[in-house]
């Protein structure tokens, strides 16, 4: 009996398929295992090997696995029902087969050794991207490379013999001893063969080879740039933000912006580009347009927040006669829209750098912003101060009067809920 290979997915006729997983368990007492029947069926229909599910229930169970290929025998150490099993698969296929992008299965993994990251590429929807490597198996995967992969087995197998074809001279048809060469199983079998490439010269199967191609190019580019020097990653990253931003492409861009960079492995600096494309003089009504693509950067990512100061400060150079006079009520934008949190701000404050721009000015931006600094401090006292009271204190910008002050409010819970932005949600 077949099940979708997404399950959350209730349509029948849904076309991705996989069979339901069998479990048999043998031994008693200690050595009891659950040998996973048809292991090899279900992970082809997954297209991945059969030692990454078994070994992602090995992590889950914090079980010891057996692999024997030869005898398909896929084997977690302890007594597993199949139904539990078939629920963790469901974690398995979310985390290591779906597509992030459009929940499609026909995706495929690509290692980088040297960086030891592993991509995501999907044939579906073209979406590019890198896997979050905290889960354990991503050890297993980055020291067993799926087949065709730089550093796998078979990659490793098929190097060698290469090499000991090109020793005896048979790798490329000319000398060595032809007699040690076994003949093919049909000799005579040019005409077959040129059936078949007839056939395969229509217009459909000319589509299709050229989509195979398609899909094998933009493979070799997500392993190629990941090799690229960080200069190199940011340029293109860049040019993909500008290229979006002159399409007028740019607003609902955001969840293919943060692909990008997490392909690139640029996550971090995302904000820096991005303040440089998205904001200028007018970056207090730009924080509220964009608000969503900095938040996908931002949210619990302090060295994104980090850049993103770093952006300001560019900007603040950029439009030194508009923006310097305005540095706390920007700054309190940016920490009103949860884009930078009071500890990174803090740590900001305390440090005059010339990263970015020159000390002197880096100087006169932190005076500036010395009255919001202040505000930050004393709203944390308050704060403190204030626990287990029935009235809240709330932090006033009083612009009229240029300064900021504390006030004691009582504050309206009932609107709280439509303040709240759940990135995740969106």
């Amino acid at each position: 009996m077949s099940v979708n290979v997404n399950r959350s997915v209730a349509d029948q006729f849904y076309r991705y398929k996989m069979p339901r997983l069998i479990a048999k368990v043998e031994g008693k007492g200690n050595g009891i295992k659950t040998v996973i029947v048809n292991m090899t069926d279900v992970a082809k229909a997954l297209n991945r090997p059969p030692t990454y599910p078994t070994k992602f229930f090995g992590c889950e169970l914090g079980a010891q696995t057996q692999f024997d290929a030869k005898n398909d025998r896929y084997i977690v150490n302890g007594s597993h029902e199949a139904n539990k099993l078939q629920d963790m698969l469901d974690g398995f296929i979310r985390k290591f087969v779906l597509c992030p992008e459009c929940d499609n299965p026909e995706t495929d993994l690509h290692i980088n050794p040297k960086k030891q990251t592993i991509g995501n590429s999907c044939k579906a929807c073209g979406y590019r991207g890198m896997l979050d490597t905290r889960h354990k198996l991503c050890t297993f995967i980055l020291k067993n490379p799926p087949e065709n992969e730089p550093g796998s087995v078979k990659e490793k197998k098929d190097k060698k013999n290469r090499k000991k074809d090109k020793e005896n001279g048979s790798g490329n048809g000319e000398a060595g001893n032809h007699n040690d060469i076994d003949a093919p199983d049909v000799v005579a079998g040019d005409d077959d063969d040129d059936e078949d490439w007839a056939e395969e010269t229509t217009e459909e199967a000319q589509r299709r080879r050229m989509e195979e191609i398609s899909d094998h190019a933009k493979n070799i580019t997500l392993s190629e740039d990941l090799e690229k020097t960080l200069e190199e990653r940011v340029n293109i990253f860049y040019n993909f933000v500008k290229q979006k931003r002159e399409e007028g492409a740019i607003d609902a861009a955001d969840k293919e912006i943060l692909a990008e960079a997490e392909r690139l492995d640029v996550t971090a600096m995302g904000p820096l580009i991005l303040s440089e494309l998205l904001f200028d003089e007018n970056i207090r009504d730009q924080i509220k347009k964009y608000k969503r693509h900095f938040l996908r950067f931002c949210v619990n990512n302090k060295k994104a927040q980090k850049y993103l100061l770093g952006g300001f400060e560019c900007l603040v150079k950029l439009h030194q006669t508009q923006l310097l006079p305005r540095v706390p009520v920007v700054l309190k934008d940016l920490y009103d829209a949860d884009l930078l949190e009071e500890d990174v701000i803090l740590a900001w404050a305390d440090k005059v750098s010339k990263k970015y721009i020159s000390k002197e000015l880096a100087k006169e931006i932190h005076a500036k912003a010395a009255p919001f600094i202040k505000w930050l401090k004393e709203a944390e006292e308050e704060s403190e101060g204030s626990e287990g009271e029935d009235e809240n204190v709330e932090v006033v910008y009083d612009s009229s009067a240029r300064e900021l002050k504390v006030e004691t409010v009582k504050l309206d819970k009932t609107g709280d809920d439509e303040d709240d932005f759940d990135i995740d949600a969106i």
